[in-house]
């Protein structure tokens, strides 16, 4: 039983692959701190985007997202992004919740699991 980790740290590991499935940490946006969801959201799916193709997969082949939003008020400009970014022909699983993020300037978290 072989794992691979990516871009592992003391704390965690960015993504985590076993079985040809590729489990991701939390994303969250590193540039777009002081802006509104829509662009927290791009900057969050980008980065998505460039972890999907570090494994050789691409966003077609993520199974579910879970989408973790600090006020549900900022659904529309999170849906916003997110119709720009999906895969229309394959779009994944996704729940949106609300929930207390760990830095109170993040409006949006991502995890994903994807095949690889």
């Amino acid at each position: 039983m072989t794992i691979q980790r990516i871009l592992p740290s003391a704390r965690l590991s960015e993504v985590s692959i076993h079985n040809n499935l590729a489990y991701f940490a939390g994303q969250v946006p590193e540039l777009t701190i002081e802006q509104n969801a829509y662009e927290q959201t791009k900057e969050v799916l980008g980065l998505i985007d460039k972890l999907l193709a570090e494994i050789g997969s691409n966003k077609s082949n993520i199974l579910t997202a879970q989408i973790f939003l600090a006020d549900m008020q900022d659904y529309a400009q999170l849906n916003q992004a997110w119709d720009e970014w999906v895969d229309h022909v394959s779009p994944p699983s996704r729940a949106t919740v609300e929930a207390k993020l760990a830095d109170p300037r993040w409006k949006v978290e991502i995890v994903i699991i994807a095949t690889c």
